[in-house]
């Protein structure tokens, strides 16, 4: 096998340091500059890249994440300016969702409304304070959807009563796995934290450690009070995972960790090294009780398909039938009603998409307030 030039420079890092942690190598597969899979030029998300997100479904969407806007901006006393920052915001499809229906359907929000789109471009831009916003002008809502499942992850597996950390090193010249003992304290003990039996599991269970998941919710905590001490806000979450007793579960023998490459599901994260996305599910508890440890408290967790209902969803589709596709009750034989038929299939099924139980509705939904 010929290594592409990531593949070399984790080879060279190996050669020279020694053995990774998964964590340091997912950080260069994903983040290497010029190279990671996120920061190279060639499309990664949408229906022609290696996955979707529910920006990419449908606008309704960005329409529910618009009315829980308003909800919020009027919690907050109706704030002018009202600053919203999303993070990991990729091609901006949300931002671009967001403004034009507070344009059509909330005025009064969308004349004061700053709403800035930050990037995940190095795989620590979540990690750092804002260079956008400053620090009289602190968000009022941070958000974000899939952001966490992209942070690189520790592996650790059980063997003979102890855990383990994986360590991507060479053989031969390639990349294969080792056992070691955990690179760090917060590694070895980040289960126990959780109170998961995890010495109670089968030899070969594995799971994720996201240290930086902890990282991210406190310096966005500390976003919420650079300018003031008595600042009032919102954090707002979307990511598939659960909490940590659902998560790290005996059933779930090799853990989360997952490979998507043009949109094909794989098991090989250590093959081809910035041309496949690596991601894995995120523990809503350490969100939630890091963000707790950092003043910010638990407004409400759930699915995304219940959020998304109690946003409006079906009733903004119910709106559309009745106003846009009368034909269908009148000529639905006709060749216009034909077409006004498949156009709302089509409309129905992004709802049912976004709000299936069993994919894109079981996402989770964390909210935080401070």
């Amino acid at each position: 096998m010929i290594a592409t030039s990531l593949q070399e420079r984790i080879i060279n890092r190996i050669e020279a340091q020694g053995a990774l942690t998964f964590a340091d190598y997912m950080r260069m597969a994903l983040y290497e500059p010029g190279y990671g899979y996120y920061v190279k030029d060639a499309a990664r998300v949408g229906w022609e890249g290696d996955f979707y997100t529910s920006t990419d479904v449908s606008d309704f969407f960005a329409h529910c994440m618009g009315r829980k806007l308003v909800q919020m901006w009027k919690q907050l006393g109706q704030p002018a300016p009202f600053i919203v920052l999303e993070q990991g915001a990729g091609r901006g499809n949300l931002a671009r969702g967001v403004r034009s229906w507070t344009a059509h359907e909330a005025p009064d929000l969308h004349s004061i409304l700053e709403y800035h789109a930050e990037d995940i471009g190095t795989g620590h831009d979540a990690l750092q304070t804002s260079q956008e916003v400053s620090n009289q002008q602190a968000p009022h809502v941070i958000l974000s959807n899939e952001l966490v499942d992209a942070f690189p992850v520790h592996l650790v597996e059980k063997r003979d009563d102890t855990l383990h950390e994986v360590y991507v090193t060479l053989d031969g010249g390639r990349l294969r796995e080792a056992l070691g003992e955990p690179s760090s304290p917060e590694v070895a003990t980040y289960l126990n934290t959780y109170n998961i039996p995890w010495q109670t599991f089968a030899d070969g269970w594995r799971a994720e450690v996201n240290l930086d998941a902890q990282r991210w919710m406190q310096r966005t905590a500390h976003l919420f009070t650079t300018a003031s001490t008595d600042r009032r806000g919102f954090l707002l979450t979307i990511d598939y995972g659960d909490e940590a007793a659902k998560l790290y579960i005996p059933d779930r023998q090799r853990g989360t960790l997952a490979c998507y490459y043009r949109h094909q599901l794989t098991e090989r994260p250590l093959t081809r090294p910035g041309e496949q996305d690596i991601t894995a599910h995120v523990n809503f508890t350490a969100l939630i009780q890091e963000g707790e440890r950092q003043g910010l408290h638990l407004e409400s967790f759930g699915t995304q398909e219940q959020w998304l209902k109690q946003m409006g969803i079906q009733d903004e589709l119910a709106l559309i039938r009745e106003r846009d596709f009368a034909i269908l009750d009148t000529d639905r034989g006709s060749d216009r009603g034909q077409v006004a038929l498949f156009q709302w299939y089509n409309l129905r099924q992004q709802v049912s998409a976004l709000t299936d139980p069993h994919g894109m509705g079981n996402f989770k939904v964390l909210i935080l307030s401070i």
